[in-house]
């Protein structure tokens, strides 16, 4: 039996969830973004609780918009990445060479993970902005969708309300 959505009526989160491991095991999506050094979000996506964080970083740095510069032609690629012990695997480190983005990863068993560095505090800003969004946080949307199209609208909105403090400083 299917609900009015088209799903099976024992499906109650909808695609793209899974089950979360920090939280007994309830079904749930994470977030993944990149964001520039300012904070502001430029490729977003959404995944099962249970996807391991390396696996989002390929389709972010594909999906990302082409950004407009002063002199020269569009960029399609950040010139450098800044990424947490989540990432630290070879295949993502030979990946971004590859395609000319310089990278710091930290590293698992040398950096430590009490600190979390000068360029990625930016990137916990920008999270800690899209959790404020009480739509965000718990997902009531059962189709992945409406869910990547509510974290956009967030993204948006965090986008507005940076450039409304720009013009008024």
């Amino acid at each position: 039996m299917r609900d009015r959505l088209g799903q099976p009526a024992r499906r109650k989160r909808g695609p793209l969830t899974g089950p979360n491991p920090t939280d007994r095991g309830k079904l749930g999506s994470k977030i993944h973004l990149i964001c520039d050094r300012n904070g502001l979000p430029l490729s977003l996506g959404i995944s099962g609780a249970n996807m391991h964080d390396s696996q989002g970083l390929e389709p972010l740095v594909r999906g990302m918009p082409p950004i407009r510069s002063r002199r020269g032609p569009r960029r399609r690629r950040p010139a450098k990445l800044h990424a947490d012990k989540g990432y630290d695997y070879d295949h993502l480190r030979r990946w971004l060479h590859q395609r000319g983005i310089r990278h710091r990863i930290a590293r698992k068993g040398i950096e430590s993970s009490q600190r979390l560095g000068r360029h990625r505090w930016v990137v916990e800003r920008t999270v800690s902005w899209l959790a404020g969004c009480r739509r965000l946080h718990r997902r009531y949307e059962r189709k992945a969708e409406h869910f990547l199209a509510f974290v956009g609208i967030a993204a948006t909105l965090i986008g507005y309300r940076r450039l409304i403090t720009a013009l008024t400083a």
